[in-house]
């Protein structure tokens, strides 16, 4: 039987920290890599991957995947809402700028706070755990509001709304998996749905959308893809299903706004960007946010 907690403890926070760690550099690779493989035939062999080896790690583990346990419905669901999240976000760069579609699915915590009490009773958030998603998400608004601010809003109208949707779809699959039969199913199996969807739907749009399918692919771009795979799809992912499975979610989303400051971060690490002090500031304003949610 599982034993939730009412806190996020060490192990948690390490593990998120870590999660959003690799998502933020995970930015990168996807940015780095999209001109060379386009970015839905991409996602198609990123979790097409991932499913292959959740059904190894699964068989060496003696983890069932497929017997009946009540969670289809609830599993498929969460599977096509993980599907569209990624969609749009693939199609709403294609209409607005990063920066913008960023701030717009990093909304995705308060779609969560909002809605999964209205299921699950313990979830809620008093209002300094409020105040405190506010202030993170002020700094995720800081890190990028000069690029938010630049170009024709009505251009970026329909990718702003495509990312809104993403970040509420993001939500969304948090409260099916929390308020479902998925809350006990294991991390693998939760997890197997949502990759394994993607992976059937990513290839029927990549083909309506007319991308070229290819494998002949540099070196970088390959590596680029098995970090996306391994570290992405399959290790953090079962990570975060894990997590879902044992602690707060209204909590656990708020770490998410750590995730595009650490891409920044990287960009200055990596890509030789300059550091701000608007970068700084993001960064210490999402740290007390996160504090401030996570407060006993």
């Amino acid at each position: 039987m599982t034993v939730r907690k009412n806190h996020l403890d060490a192990r948690a926070t390490a593990l998120l920290v870590a999660c959003c760690l690799f998502w933020g550099l995970q930015q990168i690779l996807i940015k780095a890599t999209v001109a060379e493989v386009p970015p839905i035939w991409q996602s198609a062999i990123r979790f097409a991957g991932a499913s292959l080896l959740l059904l190894a790690w699964c068989a060496a583990r003696g983890i069932p995947l497929f017997q009946r346990d009540g969670t289809l419905r609830a599993g498929l669901l969460a599977g096509l809402l993980f599907a569209a999240e990624f969609t749009f976000i693939y199609l709403g760069l294609q209409r607005t700028t990063a920066s913008r579609l960023t701030v717009f699915l990093y909304s995705s915590p308060f779609w969560v706070a909002t809605l999964l009490p209205l299921l699950v009773p313990m979830e809620k958030l008093r209002g300094v755990q409020w105040a405190g998603l506010v202030v993170a998400f002020a700094g995720v608004v800081l890190a990028f509001s000069e690029g938010f601010a630049g170009g024709d809003v009505a251009t970026h109208l329909l990718g702003d709304a495509m990312a809104l949707a993403a970040g509420m779809l993001w939500g969304l699959t948090t409260l099916v998996i929390r308020a479902s039969k998925l809350a006990t199913a294991s991390a693998e199996k939760t997890l197997f749905y949502q990759v394994a969807v993607t992976a059937l739907v990513s290839p029927l749009l990549s083909l309506a959308l007319g991308e070229h399918w290819s494998l002949a692919y540099s070196a970088a771009a390959w590596g680029s893809i098995a970090l996306q795979t391994v570290v992405g799809a399959f290790a953090s992912y079962l990570t975060w299903m894990w997590l879902l499975r044992y602690y707060p979610a209204t909590q656990m989303s708020s770490f998410t706004f750590l995730t595009p400051v650490f891409a920044l971060a990287f960009g200055v690490a990596l890509l030789h960007e300059p550091l701000t002090l608007q970068l700084v500031l993001a960064l210490l304003g999402v740290a007390a946010g996160i504090v401030l949610v996570n407060r006993r």
